[in-house]
């Protein structure tokens, strides 16, 4: 790994903190993924729209990032059927979990929250968990 790989992870996660300030502070409204996604279709016509901007948005970041920089996205170790899955899985792991990490994570430690901790903390050692069981 080179020294710039610690450079982008440091501005990647800059942005990430800046949006969620931004998302909050501007609009009020907290930037957890699972949240923005899985009430697309459930709010008021005009709670939707800023949703359906904000998932626009990423998606389109990373259209153009992987246009831009292709060598940084890489190809996937898994099979299309497979990732489906496992989205589908984490989608329901995060209605489960009332939120996923960006929510918990990112926002709710952010703003003192226990439930977003004891969540985060939950998220962290599943991720360990299966980590290892899995390249071990």
């Amino acid at each position: 790994m080179t020294h710039d790989v610690y450079i982008y992870a440091l501005l990647g996660g800059m942005l990430i903190g800046l949006s969620a300030t931004a998302l909050l502070a501007l609009d009020g409204h907290v930037m957890g993924m699972s949240g923005i996604v899985g009430n697309l279709f459930k709010r008021s016509p005009g709670d939707r729209s800023w949703r359906w901007f904000f998932v626009l948005g990423v998606l389109g970041v990373g259209f153009i990032a992987s246009r831009l920089w292709p060598s940084t996205i890489g190809q996937s170790p898994a099979s299309a059927p497979l990732l489906v899955l496992a989205g589908l899985l984490v989608g329901f792991g995060t209605q489960l979990g009332k939120g996923c990490t960006t929510g918990h994570g990112v926002c709710g430690l952010s703003r003192w929250s226990m439930r977003s901790l004891v969540a985060t903390l939950i998220f962290m050692a599943s991720a360990f968990i299966t980590v290892n069981l899995l390249y071990r």
